[in-house]
């Protein structure tokens, strides 16, 4: 008779272990707290579902954060192109975009779900919609899964793919952790990734709505610099977003509790003497002009105020009245305008979680317990998270697949 096995979740990772354990000949039941699996892929890549990356694998642990080293066995055991050539079988067509992500050709995620679909059920996984899971528990040589209503279930193995505790509207509730550490883990503190910031300073709501593009952001703890990134950010009526936030955020946090001071170089293109040179030629142009017009060339509009207000110099000065030392002033802040970062939003409006499942608990190339045989983890669960861009899902496929074969 086939070995049982329970997959909880029917996120990316859960997916990937259920259909991967069915294909090995087990008997397996796939266990999903809403009415349809993969809630959350519907949501991810802006609803267009950003699948993988198609970088070589060797290239992924350059954009992993949280123990890449745990991951080596499960990315190169399925990779990139096994993804793809699983969801290419059941007929999902697919295309590279920026940055090497990958989308469905139709560009709705809604097209990969039903590819998910179809692989599970070709191989004959049976699912379970509209189950909670309240407890999980072992019993002699099974374990036992009690439901909210009271129902039981039993199984030789048990593969925890419950994700992580951001969009708990998807069914991300952190249970997971729950059931892990009642059977003996250790839970890493949980911490917001891929998230945005609040800051300190309160002008940034005058800027809500602005896109800063080709900017460069630093951030500095203890006067040392622990992180930079170039490229695009938004101002909100809380702080900062966009791509370089919510990357940064996935090195910031691991500075919780200290202070955290925050740079954008506005132009950084250009060194301060060549900025000068720049901010001379406009100032020559628009001598008679007030100072706001000397630098409508040069900045956007909203942010033309903020500089002034930083630099404490009055929006009606002419600019043939600046000073040497005023001009220098405006230029050092265009290099490096200053923010004070308050803290993360919170994890419910992160893009993942970071924390989770100790790895040292976890045996790396099966995805199996170390403290409890037959129990196996996969997907967000565990502490390992990677930057956007297709990372976190392969994260999830490959540790998922791991699992299934294993177990």
């Amino acid at each position: 008779m086939a070995e049982t096995v329970g997959v909880i979740g029917g996120g990316p990772a859960g997916i990937i272990a259920a259909g991967t354990a069915a294909s090995n000949g087990r008997k397996v039941t796939l266990i999903e707290k809403n009415n349809k699996i993969g809630k959350k892929l519907y949501i991810t890549g802006k609803g267009r579902c950003n699948i993988t990356n198609s970088s070589p694998i060797e290239d992924f642990f350059d954009n992993i954060v949280t123990n890449y080293q745990f991951l080596y066995s499960a990315l190169y055991s399925f990779t990139n192109t096994d993804i793809l050539n699983l969801l290419s079988k059941y007929g999902l067509k697919v295309k590279v975009e920026r940055g090497n992500r990958v989308f469905p050709l139709s560009d709705k995620s809604s097209d990969v779900i039903k590819t998910f679909e179809k692989f599970l059920k070709d191989n004959g996984v049976e699912i379970l919609f509209n189950f909670e899971v309240r407890n999980i528990s072992k019993k002699g040589n099974k374990f036992m899964i009690m439901g909210k209503n009271g129902e039981k279930l039993f199984f030789d193995k048990i593969i925890i793919c419950t994700g992580g505790k951001s969009y708990p509207s998807t069914g991300s509730t952190g249970d997971g952790y729950n059931f892990a550490q009642n059977l003996g883990h250790r839970i890493i503190p949980l911490k917001p990734s891929l998230v945005p910031f609040e800051t300190v300073e309160s002008w940034v709501k005058d800027l809500q709505g602005l896109t800063l593009k080709n900017v460069r952001l630093s951030a500095y703890s203890d006067g040392k610099k622990i992180y930079e990134d170039f490229g695009e950010m938004l101002f909100t009526h809380f702080g900062i977003s966009g791509p370089i936030v919510l990357t940064m955020s996935n090195y910031i946090n691991k500075y919780d509790g200290k202070r955290i001071d925050l740079k954008i170089d506005l132009k950084p293109a250009l060194s301060i003497d060549k900025l000068d040179e720049r901010i001379l030629r406009d100032f020559d142009l628009y001598k008679n002009k007030h100072i706001s017009n000397g630098l409508k060339d040069l900045l956007p509009k909203k942010m033309i105020p903020i500089i002034l207000r930083l630099s404490k110099i009055d929006e009606e000065k002419f600019i043939n009245q600046i000073t040497k030392e005023e001009r220098n002033n405006i230029v050092d802040l265009i290099k490096s305008v200053p923010l004070t970062f308050k803290k993360f939003r919170p994890l419910e409006e992160a893009i993942v979680t970071s924390g989770g499942v100790s790895t040292l608990e976890i045996n790396s190339s099966t995805m199996e317990s170390k403290i409890l045989k037959g129990l196996f983890f996969a997907g967000e669960i565990i502490d390992i998270d990677g930057l956007t861009g297709g990372y976190n899902l392969q994260i999830a496929y490959s540790t998922g697949y791991l699992a299934g074969k294993n177990c």
